[in-house]
């Protein structure tokens, strides 16, 4: 019986007009996705006017697939919560990076997908004008400390000037990361100048082992610790997902990305971003 059952499945599911469409799997999106890299980056070489479904449909029909099946499962990607959309696009990108120097244009153009992505989902999470710390109570404030860190990159830039006025010798300043236990990374470390303003710029990549980044502008090294006079200016930390992130990120928002040409992402898209909220 349950046989039986089985076979009235399959055959219902071969019956014309069955509006079902195919799951297509990551592996062989990817490859879908690496072969329409590939034909944008042509037709733009020879700078061509492309019908965006003459251009695909013959990728999709090599891979068994028909245009239906691939807007389908780009629209509804969001649902598989086992599977990341960001991945997939990662596999194919691996796939045109692996086959070499005649492939440099499309890389190229996967490499500002990937640059896009992350700028679209990058944010400041701290920012001051001025910092100015001229008693030995206030140099706490010269010591920023950012918990709860995620993985990514974190850029800390600011502009420092020591004046005449402080009194310590062989200042540093310094910016590190701790994983849960206190032990320190990447840890860099500058000489401040004196009587002059000066550029302070660092990127760290932080992973999951990162649970704190430490920056530290009043390290004195040498003799006992006197009265400072420094200053601050346009403190800036900004935070940039990973690339992965960035573009699942940049998916979920708008389906945006611009692996297939505006006309076919539009029609891929929910019912809900497609049309207009009054309807």
């Amino acid at each position: 019986m349950k046989r039986l059952v089985l076979f009235a499945l399959l055959i219902a599911a071969l019956v014309p007009g069955c509006k079902r469409h195919t799951i297509i799997s990551d592996e062989e999106l990817a490859l879908i996705f690496h072969d329409a890299f590939l034909a944008n980056s042509l037709l733009q070489n020879r700078d061509a006017r492309r019908d965006s479904l003459l251009v695909y449909e013959p990728i999709f029909e090599r891979y068994g697939y028909t245009t239906e099946d691939v807007r389908y499962t780009i629209g509804n990607f969001s649902k598989r919560k086992s599977a990341r959309l960001g991945d997939v696009v990662e596999l194919a990108i691996a796939r045109l990076e692996a086959e070499g120097e005649l492939l440099n244009r499309a890389v190229a153009a996967l490499d500002t997908v990937n640059n896009v992505a992350q700028r679209t989902t990058r944010r400041v999470i701290r920012r001051d004008s001025s910092i100015r710390v001229t008693s030995l109570k206030d140099t706490a404030r010269l010591r920023i400390v950012l918990d709860s860190v995620r993985p990514g990159e974190y850029r800390i830039r600011t502009r420092y000037e020591v004046d005449s006025l402080d009194q310590n010798q062989s200042l540093r300043g310094q910016v590190w990361m701790e994983t849960a236990a206190g032990k320190q990374s990447g840890l860099y470390s500058i000489q401040l100048r004196r009587k002059r303003e000066d550029g302070f710029d660092r990127t760290l990549k932080a992973d999951t082992a990162v649970r704190r980044i430490v920056l530290d502008f009043w390290r004195p090294q040498q003799g006992k610790r006197k009265r400072p006079h420094i200053t601050l200016r346009n403190l800036e930390i900004t935070y940039t997902l990973p690339v992965g992130q960035a573009l699942d990120t940049l998916y979920e928002k708008q389906l945006d990305i611009r692996i297939f040409a505006d006309d076919f992402i539009r029609m891929a898209a929910p019912d809900s971003l497609a049309r207009p909220a009054d309807q």
